[in-house]
């Protein structure tokens, strides 16, 4: 079955270690067709969006081959310029290999990408980018072609700090005639990552980690080994874990200087942090604390991914607690399922949640819709009282390599089935 079955109420103890980050590996696989060579990509998690970019990588061409957490990529003899299928309708991710493509073909035609149904995330935004490149765009049906002669370097400014259309900028810029200047570019660690990756490869990149890119293109690139880091998400969902069940839990490997934001909720929360090398130590506040007011935000402000998790953790906090979402208006779509469990929370318009906190939540059947908001139906199942089971698993396995192991590792009587 599609499903994970937990029995809850207890508190946490343990240590777990944080995989390798799916935001970060996704644009470095797409990046890696770039280069006419081969790249060893490592700490990369075994997880079905990173198997579906594998078998888009393998479509058009591309020698991929895996070993535990090492992927190796072959992009030296590209053969196909179309993509389509369920890799790419699939995951909205897909959408970065577009100006790879379009550096090595020339030409890509393309299905319209897809993903959760978290809000709109349109693909406009990397069309125009590239049409300011000297890329023409032909819209279909379902799907559409871009084609350049060469990939020209400008200034561009995105109207909004998008995190996949800086990655494509990215892309495209490093194999672009000239010097390309893209200005309000999204700061996440994973563009940085990007980026360290490129430069590695041989790439001329200024202004890495702010909002002003200043790329120099026409390198030639090399293959490279490179070290995925770890995935401040999934670290961020085993800490409001902790902090909605309770209890004591060693997060290793967690990168803290990327969670600085969640850090300091769990604090307001009344949790205890302490950092060391080797990773995060929380203890959390058996009467915890409703937070008032919170929204999200674009790095470094805390991440719309770990909205879903926190208002979980907050639903048995004394107290009144707001979050504002400001990224994606359909981020809410946990809401009901949390109900159905106990939670009292009220919307307010499509984007602010009011929650008061109660004793318990109560185990049940629910229904995970997208990744985030499944992994928070797991840590209310974690925190219920009783039996949960959450169906739509496969929505989980998108970005979380053994959630159950994880938690077992954690003291949770967790399976799937």
């Amino acid at each position: 079955m599609d499903a994970i079955h937990i029995r809850g109420g207890n508190a946490l103890f343990g240590e777990t270690k944080i995989q390798g980050s799916k935001n970060a590996v996704l644009p470095v696989m797409a990046a890696a067709l770039l280069i006419e060579d081969v790249c060893i990509i490592e700490n990369c998690p075994c997880i079905s969006d990173v198997h579906h970019m594998q078998q888009l990588l393998i479509g058009v061409g591309c020698k991929v081959s895996r070993t535990d957490q090492t992927l190796m990529i072959d992009a030296r003899n590209l053969s196909e310029d179309t993509m389509s299928g369920e890799n790419v309708t699939g995951m909205r991710s897909s959408i970065t290999l577009l100006s790879a493509m379009l550096a090595r073909m020339g030409e890509v035609t393309m299905a319209y990408p897809g993903g959760c149904v978290i809000g709109e995330r349109p693909i406009d935004l990397h069309l125009n980018a590239l049409r300011r490149m000297g890329v023409s765009i032909y819209e279909k049906e379902g799907c559409f072609t871009a084609r350049v002669k060469e990939l020209e370097g400008t200034v561009i400014r995105l109207p909004i700090s998008s995190v996949g259309a800086t990655e494509n900028v990215l892309l495209a810029s490093v194999m672009a005639k000239g010097v390309t200047v893209l200005q309000n570019a999204a700061m996440e660690p994973e563009i940085v990552t990007l980026c360290e990756f490129l430069r590695e490869a041989g790439a001329v990149i200024e202004g890495i980690g702010g909002s002003v890119l200043i790329i120099q293109g026409g390198h030639k690139l090399h293959g490279i080994r490179f070290r995925i880091p770890a995935d401040r998400i999934v670290a961020g969902t085993y800490l409001m874990s902790v902090l909605g069940a309770g209890g004591h839990i060693f997060l290793e490997d967690a990168p803290v200087a990327q969670m600085r934001s969640m850090l300091r909720a769990a604090e307001e929360m009344g949790a205890q942090i302490h950092i060391f090398r080797e990773g995060l130590n929380v203890i959390a506040d058996e009467n915890k604390r409703a937070i008032p007011y919170l929204k999200t935000e674009i790095y470094p402000g805390f991440p719309t991914d770990m909205q879903s998790p926190l208002m979980t953790a907050l639903s048995t906090a004394k107290g009144v607690s707001v979050i504002e979402e400001t990224i994606f208006e359909n981020r809410f779509h946990i809401v009901e399922q949390l109900k159905k469990m106990g939670a009292c929370i009220e919307m307010k318009g499509k984007r602010k949640a009011v929650i008061v906190g109660v004793d318990s939540l109560l185990g049940c059947e629910v229904t995970a819709q997208e990744l985030r908001g499944g992994a928070a139906l797991v840590i209310a199942g974690v925190m219920a009282l009783g039996e949960t089971v959450v169906h739509n698993r496969h929505f989980i396995e998108r970005g979380y390599e053994d959630i159950c192991r994880d938690y077992q590792n954690l003291g949770v009587s967790i399976c799937t089935g």
